[in-house]
């Protein structure tokens, strides 16, 4: 079995190359897959948002000994009995419980209830209230950013690049990544916070930063390949991309291994919802960016590329010369 250093030999030479642009239509297919349902899922299981984007009432219980969140629940629905309730464990003793927009009136007896039932002072419940205004303007400024973050990233980048395709592949692999990870969260009932947010765009980066560094790759192959080349443009790219296999496996890891570690710690130690909310977008992105550079950006990019008249007529002569000489398409 070979080592990993050798793997990346090979791949970087081209003796092991992995069909990235030769199989697009199937890479294409399962990210068409992913991203349907994904786009689906919140059909079936809507998209849990946090108090700070719906507004409404929340209440801290501290000091409690027993921390079933039935309990919580049972105590908010003999005030109000069509309350929606929302209940976590945060720490080892205390207990977070958020629900609907309550009158003042109704926010005094839910104490009082919650109270009774922990059996803990009414001094040690905390309440706060968010307004529906204010979360609307949570949602307004996320939208607005996320709308700036991906218009400057195509600008960036064809600039950077000097060819709007490459931006194109980018945004769209970026997108991908966004609507698999909220797809993830609405699967599984994860609430969507400001902290989320926070780490939707971080994996973008994230996501980003490994798209550039593939697409500097297929660049400089790209741009070294003159009338002499033995390759096609759609070799050249998946050269480059099998060059940065190892280095783009290795940073996901590497990201992917301690994100896991806070998360883990944030909801079995310290019950921090921050934390969770925050690892948990930046876990499931830092893989599916890694997915989907590789297989959908950089053999998009090829694809948008390969009926350029220079390239068809290059490519068209490559395939001759090889013929000529008896070598395999």
């Amino acid at each position: 079995m070979r080592s990993m250093n050798q793997l990346g030999n090979d791949l970087y030479t081209g003796k092991v190359s992995f069909p990235f642009v030769g199989r697009r239509r199937l890479w294409f297919l399962i990210a068409a897959i992913l991203v349907i349902g994904a786009a689906l899922v919140p059909l079936f299981r809507p998209i849990q948002f946090s108090i700070e984007f719906t507004g409404g009432s929340q209440f801290t219980v501290n000091n409690v000994v027993d921390t079933d969140q039935l309990i919580a629940d049972e105590a908010v629905r003999s005030v109000v009995p069509t309350a929606t309730t929302r209940v976590a464990t945060v720490g080892e003793d205390t207990i977070r419980v958020q629900t609907d927009q309550l009158t003042d009136a109704e926010t005094r007896d839910v104490s009082a209830a919650l109270s009774e039932a922990y059996d803990v002072p009414v001094a040690d419940i905390s309440e706060s209230f968010i307004g529906p205004s204010w979360g609307a303007d949570v949602t307004r400024q996320s939208l607005w950013g996320l709308a700036i973050f991906l218009a400057l990233t195509f600008m960036i980048l064809a600039l950077y690049f000097r060819t709007w395709k490459m931006s194109v592949a980018a945004i769209i692999g970026l997108v991908d990544v966004l609507v698999i990870t909220i797809g993830v969260y609405a699967l599984f009932g994860f609430e969507i916070s400001p902290a989320g947010v926070i780490g939707f765009l971080t994996i973008l980066s994230y996501a980003l930063y490994d798209t550039t560094v593939v697409f500097d790759k297929i660049r400089e192959n790209t741009t070294e390949d003159g009338e002499i080349s033995g390759r096609t443009f759609g070799e050249s790219v998946n050269l480059a991309v099998n060059q940065t296999l190892v280095r783009s496996i290795n940073t996901t890891v590497v990201a992917a291994l301690p994100t896991a570690a806070i998360l883990i710690i944030g909801v079995i130690w310290m019950g921090a919802q921050t934390l969770t909310d925050l690892s948990l977008a930046i876990f499931v992105g830092t893989i599916v960016a890694a997915y989907s550079t590789l297989f959908v950006a950089a053999p998009l990019y090829s694809l948008l590329r390969e009926r350029e008249p220079n390239l068809v007529a290059r490519d068209q002569r490559v395939l001759e010369a090889r013929e000529l000489a008896g070598t395999p398409a």
